[in-house]
């Protein structure tokens, strides 16, 4: 008698971290702003000013999806004028190393 059942199941990606790596690579600003944050560069204003071509609107929507995703975090200061800031957080350091990893595997891939 021939066993058929299976051992393995079809394997695909994990869903969620697979649409944030879609995303975060549909968006040409995130990885700048990964950068402009290693770099301690965490003002919005300051971000716009150190980026040719980076306007405020698209900022914000770069800034805000990133949000969403848990890579970064708003921190909000009660001053006035307001003071609000940007930082990465414990998971979007996880997750910036992983999309450094990315980065030193495409230099390796032979056409």
């Amino acid at each position: 008698m021939i066993n058929n059942e299976k051992i393995f199941l079809r394997n695909s990606a994990p869903e969620r971290s697979k649409r944030i790596v879609e995303a975060v690579f549909r968006c040409k600003w995130s990885l700048t702003v990964y950068q402009l944050l290693a770099e301690k560069i965490n003002r919005p204003g300051e971000m716009v000013r150190s980026v040719e071509g980076l306007t405020t609107k698209v900022l914000n929507e770069c800034l805000r999806k990133n949000i969403e995703f848990g890579i970064i975090k708003r921190i909000e200061y009660n001053e006035v004028p307001p003071k609000v800031e940007y930082v990465v957080t414990p998971f979007g350091e996880k997750f910036i190393n992983i999309l450094d990893k990315l980065v030193e595997l495409e230099s390796e891939i032979v056409v």
